[in-house]
């Protein structure tokens, strides 16, 4: 009878090793045969029985040991190749031979699962990894192929998971791990036992294996490709990739979404074309043309802003609208705002003043201080200007918010009045277009930093994180075309000849130094949105849906990621001794925080709870805050003179000087005009292969403990989405932005 220590397995796929307090000696006394270990660490045959003979040994090794392979490809369209795969299975006690992975007919269709035989001299004891490779098939193109799951069948009857969910390109190699999430040092722990254990001689396949294959080599993107690199001086960093098709196949669009994109172009530049609006550099003649010059992509809530823009709405759009960043509670009024008790108080209620109204917290202030001394451009030979508003607003009795004082530069002066609703109406309408201009300017700052931040996280991913990390496996659906999209950004939007930095007053050279202004001010605790709630002094007020939704969704992601997260580190020093998340979260705090400690970016976790509050920021800055930040922008922003990217007139220096001719003479060009609002127009657009926040294409997990937390998590959702849409019913501005169903999992647009 021979004996043999058992290993114990935790129940989240945690592996202790072998004499590591694992539980007693596992007596096998079965007369079939069974692998078992002998002193050497090599494979061997634990015959139970002593009527055994040698002759059945011998027999057993000569048929060799069998590995069925079972390989899914994607069933997204294209996800089958006609190309030549290969496998290549590695153990603690053995490399298989590079096997091609043939049967009778074409292998690799879209959706295909076919199972294939590996035979192997001998076992190769426990699997630690499997490599891919792809090559061409005879004088076929070459194209990419989609491999989502490999399960391997060993000759132990034991069935592992290798998750692979990515695209594969020609010549390239794929090494996965199994998809246990196992820590790096009891990996080592294992391994030194080995060494400790077994000749040393028998040893050194170990040694050479282990090291390499634990440490970073299957990331999910080459490292080559995933290097560090400037986008612009001072901003946070980027992949270091110029154009879309540079990009690995892994990260890149799908065929579905590269379609989808080129008829989005196509129908924003028709209908600019079609309005014969982009070869016109003319002001605009009056108001009704404007009103004419989309009709065609209008929505209900695009209506709704061109017919209230100026009136009670001017202020639920601080709160509801595309950027519901700027306002904050109003407690004490900012010396250099000139504004004083009695010039507000005919629009107060009867009996109250400001101060009083300041202390019950019913007084707020939107403050466009980083746009102060940015420089200005010409666009079709004519300058443009900008102004650095402060504006006061109040909510009244009945809980709408009402704007009462504007002053529209930061220095108060004689030539820089606080206009008021009882100033004129053309004077009162100007000031307020100077502070939707303002708006504008500043939510493009906070949608490249609040949202595309997920550049930062997505390359720390592959940089550090290998694919059988559990936090890799937990991230990475949420950096779905990320890396892609953003590289479109920097290119067409907010680069040099970009058509944000084109189409705007302050132009590349300004937007650069708004987007470092912000970043200055970003701090950890303002992307999380119940502190940063909290921190503005919002908790109260009403109709603030963005708030109520977003707080919810928070709640939700918070409650799953705490469940995953615990699941996997049961301690604070698994975290602490997991250098991989080590890493992942210091190069965040090098690349796209520029190593500011002002900004509270942990450059190290020391607990659970700080993994599980970080990665609670990361999903909803990718998902439920992009996608507040982004679907509304054609909403608000389609009828114009609500979201002016750029103005012609520098703001006014005293007051009765404006009439109807006013706003139109401030109001950018025609085209101007167009080119805006079709980049507002693309980016709200839903995309065609939109993946709902909570909605997983592909099993990363494999645990069953891990599946049901998603289907719980996926549930929540639901119902929640649900009750918005049942409350959205009694809204005359329906709130979608942050429903579940129209959230994407990434910034995928």
């Amino acid at each position: 009878v021979q004996w043999s220590r058992s290993c114990r397995v935790h129940p989240w796929g945690r592996t202790q090793p072998p004499g590591a307090q694992c539980g007693a000696d596992t007596r096998r006394e079965n007369t079939g045969l069974t692998r078992g270990q002998n002193h050497c660490g090599q494979g061997y045959l634990d015959i139970s029985s002593r009527k055994q003979d040698k002759i059945s040994v011998f027999v057993f090794r000569a048929m060799g040991a069998i590995y069925d392979v079972e390989v899914t490809t994607g069933s997204m369209t294209h996800a089958g190749t006609f190309d030549n795969i290969f496998i290549t299975l590695i153990g603690t006690q053995g490399v298989s031979e590079r096997a091609k992975l043939d049967s009778y007919g074409r292998d690799f269709k879209t959706g295909m699962k076919v199972t294939y035989k590996v035979i192997t001299r001998f076992t190769l004891a426990n699997l630690l990894l499997i490599r891919l490779e792809k090559d061409n098939f005879m004088f076929l193109p070459e194209n990419d192929w989609f491999c989502s799951l490999v399960n391997v069948r060993t000759p132990e009857k034991d069935v592992i998971h290798f998750p692979c969910y990515r695209w594969m390109a020609e010549g390239e190699v794929i090494e996965l791990r199994e998809a246990k999430g196992l820590y790096t040092y009891l990996l080592l722990h294992y391994f030194f036992f080995l060494l400790n254990k077994f000749a040393p001689v028998r040893c050194v396949f170990a040694l050479i294996l282990w090291p390499l294959h634990w440490f970073g080599v299957n990331l999910c993107v080459p490292s080559s490709s995933s290097r560090w690199t400037e986008f612009k001086t001072g901003l946070p960093q980027h992949a270091f990739f110029q154009e879309p098709l540079s990009l690995p196949s892994v990260v890149r669009f799908s065929f579905t979404k590269d379609m989808d994109s080129a008829f989005n172009c196509s129908t924003a530049l028709g209908e600019i074309k079609m309005k014969k609006l982009v070869k016109k550099p003319d002001q605009w003649v009056q108001m009704e043309d404007m009103k004419s010059a989309f009709w065609s992509s209008r929505t209900a809530v695009s209506e709704y802003v061109q017919l209230h823009w100026m009136d009670d709405f001017f202020g639920y759009q601080l709160l509801n609208g595309s950027n519901p960043m700027m306002l904050r509670r109003c407690t004490e009024l900012p010396l250099n705002f000139a504004v004083t008790n009695g010039m507000v108080q005919p629009f107060l209620e009867s009996g109250t003043s400001l101060t009083l109204e300041m202390k019950q917290g019913n007084i707020f202030l939107c403050d466009y201080k980083r746009l102060a001394d940015l420089p200005t451009q010409f666009i079709n030979g004519k300058q443009q200007y900008v102004a650095a508003p402060l504006c006061l607003l109040y909510k009244n009795q009945v809980g709408k918010l009402l704007p009462i004082a504007i002053q529209l530069q930061q220095q108060a002066s004689e030539d820089n009045p606080v206009f008021l609703p009882s100033d004129s109406e053309y004077d009162w309408q100007l000031a307020k277009l100077y502070v939707r201009n303002a708006d504008c300017l500043e939510h493009q700052a906070s949608f490249y930093l609040r949202t595309h931040l997920a550049e930062t996280f997505t390359v720390s991913l592959m940089r550090n994180l290998p694919a059988a990390h559990p936090i890799h496996k937990l991230l990475v659906p949420h950096t779905r075309y990320t890396l892609q999209i953003n590289t479109l950004i920097q290119n067409r939007l907010l680069g040099p000849v970009g058509a944000v930095t084109q189409n705007t007053s302050i132009g590349d050279e300004g937007m650069t130094n708004l987007i470092k202004k912000a970043l200055s001010d970003l701090t950890h605790s303002s992307l999380c949105l119940p502190e940063d709630i909290s921190d503005r002094g919002l908790e109260s007020i009403p109709n603030f849906f963005y708030r109520d939704d977003g707080l919810r969704l928070w709640s939700f992601i918070n409650y799953f990621v705490r469940s995953m997260v615990e699941f996997y580190y049961q301690s604070d020093s698994d975290v602490q001794q997991d250098t991989e998340l080590q890493d992942w979260i210091k190069e965040i705090f090098i690349h796209g925080f520029l190593e500011q400690s002002s900004t509270g970016i942990p450059q190290c976790f020391s607990t659970v709870e700080e993994v599980i509050k970080c990665v609670t920021m990361v999903i909803f800055t990718v998902s439920a805050q992009h996608s507040a930040l982004r679907a509304g922008q054609f909403d608000y922003g389609s009828w114009f003179p609500n979201a002016p990217g750029s103005l012609k007139q520098p703001p006014p220096t005293s007051k009765g000087s404006s009439d109807k001719n006013t706003l139109l003479d401030t109001l950018p060009d025609m085209n101007t005009s167009a080119y805006l609002v079709s980049v507002f127009w693309l980016l709200s657009k839903p995309s065609s292969d939109l993946v709902p926040l909570g909605q997983y294409l592909e099993d990363y997990f494999c645990q069953m403990a891990s599946q049901k937390r998603i289907r719980d998590f996926q549930a929540e959702l639901s119902f929640f989405s649900e009750s918005i849409n049942d409350r959205n019913k009694g809204l005359q501005v329906p709130y979608t932005y942050m429903c579940p169903d129209n959230i994407s999992n990434s910034v995928s647009i």
